[in-house]
């Protein structure tokens, strides 16, 4: 997430080439050298409960998986064997997704072929072990996890002993060999490989296996409006949706009348309407329901049977990759299996474009086979192919499947998944058209891109060693990305260039999932982290930084990599590529989610031309007075934190820099709002200003007492528990939940920390060193006299969100006098006070800071006040914190997707491929079930001034020196003799039919800069190459005519 500072030194945003041999390595320089020779196992020596889980690490995968999952995963133990780009690509993704143990084995020695895609390889381990090579590298991924390294044989003995075998890269014999152990020792099996543009996987799980949740989402919560026992009915209030589906299990609380039902045993449903669902004959003897009630969704387990794989391969069960291509994983699925069989027959893989191999593959497959021809070849011709995109999106969700595996969570795969990316071979629209490629053009060269050569031949490998891009962001998706682009030799060669920017500090949570950073680089700048081998920038791109990424820097680019948080970030960055013509592969996740779209140049809509539907806000009534979900309480506690630590000190503060600036700037306010902005102050810098810690103590305790028990208890006095409405209603009824004030009781340990952390934020906020001392603050807090509470007169509270908008708009009605009093004092208390107060920012990840919680007790003390149920600090976080769910397994998948829409884009000299539209794929995937869709991009809405067709990529350009009556002439001929009504630049309107005459025949004879600089009172920047003017046209009927925007340039 991009925050509010910036680095200042500008010389540091120096970009340099990226070598194709560094993000390998990821800081992974190795320890020791781990030969055959010393030993055939080896332990990184990691041991530890098994139940630890340290949630700073793993909070955002605790959030994508539950707390469940994540502690079976702390109890597993995996073995992968097969350490090439699949393996190694899967072995990352569970070592950092905290899998308690994992074994990592290999026999066979590195080549320059696995070079192409195994990131942990260098070239000093050509003809070693490729287990032995990568050990050290892997297992510092993750020191909570315990590595082992083995060398030796696979065997019955060494199989039981894990919970879950993972094979890649190996044979089909064997492969059915362990399938016999597998299932002899009551153990499951997953098994991935991948070759060229082709992949699969598949699992065995045994028999009546176990699945707790079937698609990992948080279950349904509902308030009630009425249960019919006669037809089984159940209606939500208000008629929200309930989100439930036929098959799934509620259950029921605080049900009035039908009092049997609270707590029961789960309830099968049958969904008849959004905001009905049917419970069938679970009611029939049961009291009448009265009034209200929740219910809540259940996830209950079912099992599924699994074959082995010697069945599977003779009956099996596929899922679907791409619905576009139905015909191919059946014939995928035969051709694998023809593909095993020849290398075990030929000891080698058939050769790239070599016709006579897939002669001899085609020998392999069935006699009845219908595999097409062209998918022959095209899978014979790859079969040496190794991409590290495509392990990267195979060993993604192979990672995922293995977790699947180990704890029960989410829907597992059953059982094959056959992958293919044929649309990213170029045709005859790109200079390098795969179908004219020969065996000379893909013979490998012994170097690490033959694999990817295999593919797209010499030619086109070169090319991509030219490539220019820009990655946005070095998050999870960056680094991902980086490693990617890096081992597939982007921007390698001369000229090439890869540039990183993200201002964004590495925090402990980022360990989990961004596997170039380590616990050493906790607190540096994640693109400088991510980017070691090569210099890069720290800088949020945004219009304050347009002096660095300027004219001359896009201009540079062949293309944009967004792999960014931030929507607002997303869109600049959208009108930046439009406006430069450059191509942007967007993407996102949201923890077993994901998505990608292709932005291309003159074919798609941009990535702002959709948006989605914005997020339901909490009515500030319900916030503030009626709260009956935890995530209200945890909103009103964040509220709370901003409103007692961060803004009286900013206001403060204001009036202290200069206090007639801040004076003047109230003077602008409407009266309420001055009142409130007066008030805060003097408060602040006087009537509660504490000298002391004890006088800190001492407010947290009347804090306490105002917000959980005074508080409430006039809102009682007001409302009380039996209270009727007009209309006969109750008033405490649907969802206002009658509150109770709570006594304050420093034994219980919510109260304890509420006093305990406020004081320590209030010490602060005034730089008073705080008491620690437990004890000294539980004491001090107890002997705080608090006067008895006595009902208030003329005080409001708002019942519907209308009364709280417009109280939030009237606010304070005290009179000048009031005003004039407040301004006295602080003139007086202009002079005495000298130090300023510190505005605490809210940070979420710092365990020592106290911020988390105070939030967490204030929540949990107003949802006691609800009787709402409690949360614990890691949910609470989750909601204050606003922090997306992210897992390693989604984010590989997704970066290895873009990096394979990435290929369809490059051509020789740097030019745009002229790729068709059907060729591009915007991805949604969602491992929890798995379900993967992929469609055409949207194209981009074509629109027509006079008889010319033009679309949001396109713009009318004109080159300087130009006055506004020669730009106004020209466009005017340019629309076919249309009348110009309007210009604007930015937010300033520098012509207009409707202005001043003079003013107009004044700016018309200027030149266009000299307009705009001095309407907007801003000098167009020395970097600034030129304008971007919005020009509105009527026709000779007076009907406004679309233009594309007008770029003036200088």
């Amino acid at each position: 997430m991009y925050r509010d500072y910036i680095r200042n030194d500008a010389k540091q945003h120096s970009v340099i080439k990226l070598a194709s041999n560094i993000a390998m390595s990821a800081e992974a320089d190795s320890k020791m050298d781990v030969s055959e020779e010393q030993t055939n196992t080896r332990s990184n020596g990691v041991e530890g409960q098994l139940n630890d889980v340290d949630t700073n690490l793993y909070s955002r995968q605790i959030y994508a998986l539950g707390e469940s999952a994540m502690m079976h995963l702390r109890k597993s133990s995996v073995l992968i064997s097969g350490i090439g780009g699949v393996g190694v690509e899967i072995a990352k993704n569970l070592i950092l997704g905290g899998v308690r143990h994992v074994t990592i084995h290999d026999q066979k020695a590195t080549t320059w072929n696995d070079l192409s895609a195994q990131y942990y390889l260098r070239e000093e381990d050509l003809g070693k072990n490729r287990a032995s090579a990568s050990f050290e590298r892997l297992a510092e991924l993750n020191d909570s996890v315990t590595c082992v390294l083995n060398t030796d044989s696979l065997a019955l003995e060494l199989v039981e002993k894990f919970d879950l075998i993972i094979l890649t890269d190996t044979p089909l014999s064997m492969q059915l060999q362990i399938s016999n152990w597998v299932r002899a020792a009551g153990k499951k099996m997953l098994v991935a490989d991948s070759r060229g543009l082709f992949s699969y996987i598949f699992t065995d799980l045994g028999q009546q296996f176990r699945i707790d949740d079937s698609n990992g989402e948080q279950p349904q919560e509902f308030h009630i409006e009425h249960i019919d026992r006669g037809t089984g009915d159940v209606t939500t209030l208000e008629n929200v949706m309930h989100g439930l589906v036929d098959g799934d299990f509620v259950t029921f609380t605080e049900v009035k009348g039908m009092v049997q039902i609270n707590e029961c045993q789960p309830i099968k449903v049958t969904v008849k309407k959004p905001h009905i669902f049917n419970i069938g004959n679970a009611a029939a003897d049961f009291d009448a329901h009265t009034e209200s009630g929740r219910g809540r969704q259940v996830k209950v387990a079912s099992y599924v049977d699994y074959k082995p794989l010697a069945e599977a391969l003779r009956d099996p069960e596929i899922a679907f990759w791409d619905f576009a291509r139905m015909e191919y994983p059946q014939q995928l699925h035969q051709l694998f299996q023809a593909l095993y069989a020849f290398e075990e027959k030929h000891g080698r893989s058939p050769k790239p474009r070599c016709d006579d191999d897939a002669a001899l593959l085609k020998e392999e497959l069935p006699a009845d086979s219908e595999v097409d021809a062209s998918l022959l070849k095209m899978f014979s011709y790859q079969a040496t192919g190794m991409l590290v995109n495509v392990c990267s999106v195979v060993g993604g969700i192979a990672a995922q499947e293995a977790m699947k595996a180990v704890t029960h969570h989410m829907t597992p795969l059953k059982q094959f998944l056959y992958l293919d990316h044929v649309d990213a071979l170029p045709g005859d629209w790109n200079s390098f058209n795969a179908d004219l490629l020969t065996y000379e053009d893909c013979a490998p060269r012994g170097n690490r891109y033959d694999g990817q050569a295999a593919v797209f031949g010499w030619q086109y490998q070169e090319t991509i060693g030219r490539q220019k891009w820009f990655i946005v962001g070095a998050g999870a998706i960056g680094c991902e990305l980086l490693k990617n682009l890096a081992m597939m030799g982007v921007s390698s060669g001369k000229d090439g260039l890869i540039k990183i920017t993200d201002m964004d500090q590495i925090e402990i949570s980022n360990l989990n999932r961004q596997f170039l950073f380590r616990r050493p680089d906790v607190g540096e700048k994640k693109s400088v982290v991510a980017a070691r081998a090569v210099k890069s920038m720290a800088e949020r791109v945004g219009p304050d930084t347009e002096s660095i990424f300027n004219d001359t820097f896009f201009g540079a680019l062949n293309g944009v990599f967004n792999a960014l948080d931030n929507v607002d970030a997303r869109r600049y960055m959208d009108r930046r590529c439009l406006f430069y013509g450059l191509p942007l592969l967007e993407s996102g996740t949201l923890g077993t989610k994901g998505n990608t779209q292709v932005v291309y140049p003159h074919l798609t809509e941009s990535y702002s031309s959709s948006q989605d539907p914005p997020e339901k806000d909490i009515p500030i009534c319900t916030l503030k007075n009626f709260p009956n979900e935890i995530q209200h309480t945890i909103q009103w506690a964040r509220d709370q934190f901003e409103t007692l630590f961060s803004q009286p000190s900013e206001n403060a503060n204001r009036f202290l820099e200069d206090s007639k600036e801040f004076l003047k700037h109230v003077e602008t306010l409407a009266h309420n709002q001055k009142m409130e902005m007066l008030t805060a102050v003097v408060d602040a810098l006087d009537n509660e200003k504490p000298t002391s810690a004890e006088d800190c103590i001492a407010w947290a305790r009347l804090l306490f007492q105002n917000n959980f028990h005074d508080s409430i208890a006039q809102m009682l006095h007001m409302f009380p528990p039996e209270m009727v409405t007009d209309q006969g209603a109750k008033f405490w009824s649907g969802t206002k939940r009658c509150p109770h004030p709570i006594v304050f009781d420093v034994a219980k340990s919510e109260h304890f920390n509420f006093v305990y952390s406020a004081s320590i934020l209030r010490a602060q906020q005034y730089n008073i060193p705080p008491i620690l001392d437990v004890k000294q603050v539980g004491k001090i807090a107890a002997s705080v006299q608090v006067k008895p509470f006595v009902p208030k007169k003329g005080v409001k509270i708002a019942v519907t969100e209308a009364e709280a908008k417009e109280m939030n708009e009237r606010g304070v009605e005290d009179g000048e006098e009031a005003e004039l009093s407040l301004k006295i004092k602080l003139s007086k208390l202009e002079a005495a006070v000298a130090e300023k107060l510190q505005a605490i920012d809210f940070e979420k990840d710092d365990d020592t800071n106290h911020h988390m919680e105070f939030i967490t007790s204030c929540s949990n003390l107003r949802a006691g006040n609800y009787d709402i149920q409690p949360s614990d600090v890691l949910k609470t976080k989750q909601i204050a914190g606003r922090i997306i769910p992210a897992i390693a397994t989604t984010t590989a998948a997704i970066a290895g997707l873009v990096c394979i829409e990435f290929m369809k884009m490059v051509d020789a000299d740097g030019k745009l491929s002229a790729t068709p539209m059907d060729r591009f794929k915007n991805g949604f995937i969602n491992l929890a079930l798995p379900f993967f869709g992929f469609s055409e991009p949207i194209a981009a809405p074509k629109k027509k001034y006079g008889d010319k067709e033009w679309t949001i990529w396109d713009s009318l350009t004109i080159k300087a020196p130009m006055t506004l009556k020669q730009m106004i002439d020209w466009v005017q001929n340019e629309a076919s003799g249309s009348s110009v009504t309007m210009v604007s630049s930015g937010v300033s309107l520098i012509y207009s039919f409707f202005m001043n005459a003079a003013n107009r025949d004044k700016r018309l004879g200027m030149e266009l800069r000299d307009v705009v600089a001095e309407v907007s009172k801003k000098e167009i920047p020395s970097y600034q190459r030129s304008l971007v003017l919005e020009v509105m046209v009527e026709d000779e009927n007076g009907e406004d005519v679309d233009l594309p925007y007008l770029k003036y340039i200088f």
